[in-house]
């Protein structure tokens, strides 16, 4: 089972951040949330913190596990275990590396984006406030940001 870990990144005015996958990607142009997969010997706070540099140019300042998924896509031969995080991050502008285009939606405008399949349950979860990422980060306190040691580059998705 291969593991990607997943940013649910929400603004002070509620909006999510939701990437629009490149249309030469597998799955082209389908939305998803900002993440990718875990190397060997990474722990998944790394993986999110490396993807998030990687992706959109922005640093990790703070996550809380906020769901989890196992979902087997037709085109992949293995199952992927997905962990999603709400997700805090320094940076206010932020650079779509590694997507078409980048765009933040208030969570009831999410359905009508066509994301990936694994990402239906939370979607629905954010969409009609279950899931209210700034709260949970909120409520979760202060954490100590990733060390410099921790944030070591590695490989893309």
């Amino acid at each position: 089972m291969r593991i990607v870990v997943a940013a649910v990144i929400e603004r002070a005015d509620r909006r999510l951040l939701i990437g629009q996958r490149k249309r030469n990607d597998t799955s082209p142009l389908k939305w998803e949330f900002p993440g990718g997969k875990v190397e060997p010997g990474e722990a998944p706070e790394q993986a999110l913190a490396r993807e998030l540099r990687e992706e959109l140019a922005a640093t990790l300042r703070k996550s809380v596990p906020i769901g989890r998924v196992v979902h087997k896509y037709d085109s992949t031969p293995e199952e992927l275990e997905i962990l999603f995080y709400a997700v805090e991050i320094l940076e206010s502008e932020l650079a779509p590396r590694a997507f078409e285009q980048l765009v933040w939606v208030l969570p009831k405008e999410l359905g009508g984006y066509d994301f990936l399949a694994a990402n239906a349950q939370l979607v629905a979860q954010l969409a009609t406030g279950r899931i209210k990422p700034g709260e949970l980060l909120e409520s979760a306190g202060s954490a100590a940001p990733p060390t410099a040691r921790d944030q070591s580059s590695g490989s893309g998705r």
